[in-house]
């Protein structure tokens, strides 16, 4: 029973890193590839992006659910970054990062106990924990 379950494991993750290399060498093939920004999320960026900085989203491994959203202001682009909104309220997401949250939209929302921004409708999403920052991939 041990071995089988080595076996499933091994596979999952031989799996995955296919998938992550096949991420990583399409995306310069797949310039189409774009998220969408929320006029809250615009709004919310020219009211704290003054000094020339923009929000950074970036997709890390980790969190509930296997990925996880990073939200970051920067003030230094890199060669494989996309932007997306406009000057005052730019998003920036590097390529890696975008085969992971393309189709999605990047919004600002407030509420009662907390406000930030947050990924929404990502297709690529399978599912998500209740915190909204982590999701799991559609295989």
């Amino acid at each position: 029973m041990a071995f089988l379950l080595r076996q499933v494991a091994r596979t999952g993750i031989q799996r995955n890193l296919i998938l992550m290399r096949h991420a990583s060498a399409s995306t310069s093939a797949n310039p189409e590839l774009s998220v969408q920004v929320s006029e809250s999320c615009m709004k919310r960026l020219r009211e704290i992006c003054v000094d020339g900085s923009f929000l950074r989203v970036t997709v890390e491994g980790g969190g509930c659910s296997g990925f996880q959203y990073k939200f970051d202001l920067d003030k230094q682009l890199n060669e494989d970054d996309r932007q997306f909104g406009e000057d005052q309220a730019k998003v920036v997401i590097d390529n890696i990062s975008l085969e992971y949250c393309s189709g999605a939209t990047v919004d600002y929302h407030s509420e009662l106990i907390r406000a930030g921004f947050r990924m929404v409708a990502n297709p690529l999403a399978e599912q998500g924990c209740s915190c909204g920052s982590s999701f799991s991939i559609k295989l």
